[in-house]
């Protein structure tokens, strides 16, 4: 590797980060036009989103609508080479009811050429469902 060059865990650690700034175009950035994005079956998200504006149209644009104070923190990054797991947690309120809730996340990535091209969400959806109720 150069010193030109980044890991799978750089690249992907420079994705939460941006996301955590909200620099949506810097996210971008570092996804492939061909993204594959998959939330688990229980999210309000849930299904497979293919190209980063789906994953904006889709998941992006509704986020600060429907939540407040939504956020995605990686707790730790288990480097698997091109493979990168984020272990965290999303914490947030939804807007119509009031509820907040902290639920937590497994993120698989996975980095080709230095860029993401598939992600992966499995998280505990009950916990949304119940902020949402």
């Amino acid at each position: 590797m150069t010193t030109t060059q980044k890991t799978a865990v750089q690249i992907v650690r420079a994705v939460y980060e941006a996301f955590g700034r909200g620099d949506i175009p810097a996210v971008l950035s570092h996804w492939h036009p061909d993204i594959t994005w998959i939330e688990s079956e229980g999210s309000p998200y849930a299904g497979t989103h293919t190209g980063p504006q789906a994953v904006v149209d889709g998941i992006f644009a509704d986020l600060p609508v429907t939540w407040t104070g939504f956020t995605v923190t990686p707790d730790e990054y288990i480097d698997a080479g091109d493979t990168v797991v984020a272990l965290g947690h999303f914490t947030g309120a939804y807007t119509a009811t009031g509820k907040s809730f902290r639920a937590r996340f497994a993120h698989i990535l996975r980095v080709r050429d230095g860029l993401v091209t598939a992600f992966e969400s499995v998280a505990d959806t009950k916990l949304f469902a119940d902020a949402m109720s």
